[in-house]
């Protein structure tokens, strides 16, 4: 019973995470039409989400900051990758593609969750795993509309494949972090290193940091640039990453990562709502398909090992679960 409280709680997290990020795209594509770098909109979307979060870091660190230096590189990895890295691919494929198409392909970094757990720690995904990551990628490709007359930029979905590395990095280094690391810690040191790293490398002039400080047009309105950047900082910053790293260590990286295909949808939602991007009837079979994979891998999760022929004692969950702490 409180194992599944537990695991309600992570669901609970993962969901709260994958709604707030869904917002991202549509506060930052403001910014960009408005003539800012995706760039520099991602150092000012973690710099400020990583001061917002100084605070209680401090609070939570207390007499624990031996925790932090014994797990920098893991933090510097994670901002580097996780933030810096998954923030600025998403960003710029927003730049060549709609939001729901360029979260699309960032979302296939799942996969490589899957492979990782599988290759690095011998994690077979079992045959409803298998079916789900199938289902899901399927999804992917209806939501994408691979068939129709629209043109996909080639540029958009390489930005976007990188995307996807840095959010394979995102779940995996979530689940497999310190337990004695609060999750506050680690989103907080993760988004300044990124902030840091983006912010030295506009400096030596390697990344185009350019920003406009004066009114944009959000959701069909013209406000200031100030709106956006407080949404994509908190709304899309600070509420996703400290939930999305909670529940990454409950539920681990394969099933998180599956959950939070869920942005895709919130998302696309959001998109229509305020940026009028209607989605068509077979991209909301897409979507459904999406669901379907991720029941699927979490009926595969409530699986007892060893309920199956290809499960074997070194890929169990129970074993995992240990690892997962």
């Amino acid at each position: 019973m409180r194992a599944q409280r537990s695991a309600g709680v992570g669901l609970g997290l993962a969901l709260l995470s994958a709604a707030t990020f869904g917002t991202s795209g549509t506060f930052a594509r403001s910014l960009i039409e408005a003539g800012w770098s995706a760039e520099a909109a991602v150092a000012a979307r973690v710099g400020v989400a990583a001061l917002v979060l100084a605070v209680p870091t401090v609070v939570a660190l207390r007499g624990k900051w031996h925790v932090l230096r014994r797990n920098l590189r893991m933090v510097g990895v994670f901002g580097l990758l996780a933030v810096a890295g998954a923030q600025v691919g998403f960003f710029n494929a927003v730049r060549y593609l709609p939001i729901g198409v360029a979260l699309l392909l960032e979302y296939l970094g799942i996969i490589l969750v899957v492979a990782w757990m599988w290759g690095v720690h011998g994690q077979r995904p079992r045959r409803l795993t298998a079916a789900g990551s199938a289902v899901a990628v399927l999804g992917l490709a209806l939501v994408l509309d691979l068939t129709g007359g629209g043109r996909i930029d080639p540029v958009g979905v390489l930005w976007g494949l990188f995307a996807g590395v840095g959010l394979a990095t995102y779940f995996v280094l979530s689940a497999r972090v310190d337990a004695e690391l609060p999750s506050v810690a680690m989103a907080s040191g993760g988004m300044a290193v990124g902030s840091a790293l983006l912010l030295l490398l506009g400096a030596v002039g390697a990344l185009p940091l350019h920003a406009t400080l004066g009114t944009v047009n959000f959701a069909g309105h013209r406000t200031s640039w100030l709106v956006p950047i407080v949404g994509l900082s908190l709304i899309a910053a600070v509420i996703p990453y400290v939930a999305g790293i909670g529940a990454a260590r409950i539920l681990g990286a394969r099933l998180s990562s599956f959950v939070g295909l869920t942005e895709v949808l919130f998302a696309v939602f959001v998109a229509w709502l305020l940026l009028n991007e209607l989605p068509t009837a077979i991209q909301l079979l897409g979507g459904a398909l999406i669901v379907a994979g991720v029941a699927l891998v979490r009926i595969d999760e409530l699986r007892p090992a060893g309920t199956s022929p290809e499960d074997h004692p070194r890929t169990s969950e129970p074993a995992l679960a240990g690892q997962r702490r």
